[in-house]
């Protein structure tokens, strides 16, 4: 809904009603205490709150020229990598006083965000775009883009399995290799120091050299090997942590790479519905991923999850690389070009 918004009205509207109405369902919720309320509740905050995804994803192709596009996309995550710890460390300290502060903080910075957003930025007007003539086809809907869908679903147990660092490999460090909760905390938060302080450094020396496939096929194979690590090191701290490194630099290869590629075959037209699949595409990774994680972590135990994980990156890497060879247009960054102007 989020995406075919975006694409109706503009993604300036869309983020501005979504940080508004999620604002207010924050602290509505809060006052929520049946099953039934808080599942509405839920529901109807997350619609609002979530529809920001592709919207904010349009913004960002909109405010960034066509050569540092990819490192606009890495500025936004590591300012969302930036509030994840600064926000689960507000988020403990408030929980400690009374958990309605949570709702409370959590409605008045969607709130806050939303006015800065009027403030800081100007008003952009939903207009329709004339594609220019060019010899690159134009595709007018993601769900016709064959090789996009093929993305997507290659997205899906790239993404399912990637979740498993934030879910249920900590307990396998708290479980199986006896890692102190204050140290695997520690290992979280060294994910996003070195996002912080190394992706944009990263991203600059790679965009523009070679198609975005080429660095997500090599991040996710990256990732496939910091499982393979779990099963093959021994269970001490230090190994962890090169696990830890390994997985962080496959998801600074690939993710904002991810970006570039929808981006690269949307227009100003589309780009909403394009955003609005891959954001679909990561939310349905965070569902069925610690569903069958924990399936195969009863029946068969750890080492074959993590063989699990290693054998589904590689076969998402071998995908996403054929799709590089299969992509009808050589000059990407001309495609990129073309539809940015």
């Amino acid at each position: 809904m989020g995406g075919k918004i975006t694409d109706k009205v503009g993604f300036y509207y869309l983020q501005l009603g979504a940080l508004l109405s999620g604002g207010v369902l924050f602290i509505l919720l809060s006052f929520l205490e049946t099953f039934i309320s808080l599942g509405i509740g839920t529901f109807l905050l997350s619609m609002c709150n979530e529809s920001f995804r592709p919207a904010n994803s349009a913004a960002v192709a909109y405010y960034s020229a066509e050569n540092t596009r990819i490192r606009s996309y890495s500025l936004n995550r590591l300012a969302i990598n930036l509030g994840w710890s600064f926000g689960g460390a507000l988020g403990g300290f408030l929980a400690s006083i009374d958990y309605h502060l949570l709702f409370y903080v959590d409605g008045c910075t969607n709130i806050l965000a939303a006015l800065l957003l009027m403030k800081l930025l100007p008003e952009v007007k939903k207009e329709k775009v004339v594609e220019r003539p060019t010899n690159l086809p134009v595709i007018r809907s993601a769900y016709r883009d064959k090789l996009y869908l093929a993305f997507i679903f290659l997205t899906i147990p790239f993404a399912s399995s990637f979740f498993q660092f934030f879910t249920l490999q900590p307990v396998f460090f708290k479980t199986e290799w006896h890692l102190t909760e204050q140290f695997i905390g520690g290992l979280m938060a060294l994910n996003g120091i070195i996002i912080v302080t190394t992706e944009m450094l990263l991203v600059s020396k790679l965009e523009n050299r070679r198609a975005p496939l080429y660095y997500i096929s090599i991040g996710v194979l990256v990732a496939a090997l910091s499982y393979a690590l779990l099963n093959i090191l021994p269970a001490i701290a230090w190994a962890a942590i090169i696990s830890v490194c390994i997985i962080t630099l496959g998801e600074m290869l690939a993710m904002p790479f991810m970006n570039a590629f929808w981006i690269g075959r949307s227009s100003e037209n589309n780009r909403g519905e394009y955003a609005g699949l891959y954001t679909m595409a990561w939310s349905a990774a965070q569902i069925i991923g610690p569903v069958y994680g924990a399936i195969l972590i009863q029946y068969g135990g750890y080492t074959m999850f993590w063989w699990f994980l290693t054998v589904i990156c590689i076969c998402s890497s071998i995908g996403f690389m054929a799709i590089n060879y299969l992509e009808p247009i050589r000059n990407w960054r001309g495609r990129v070009l073309n539809h940015s102007n």
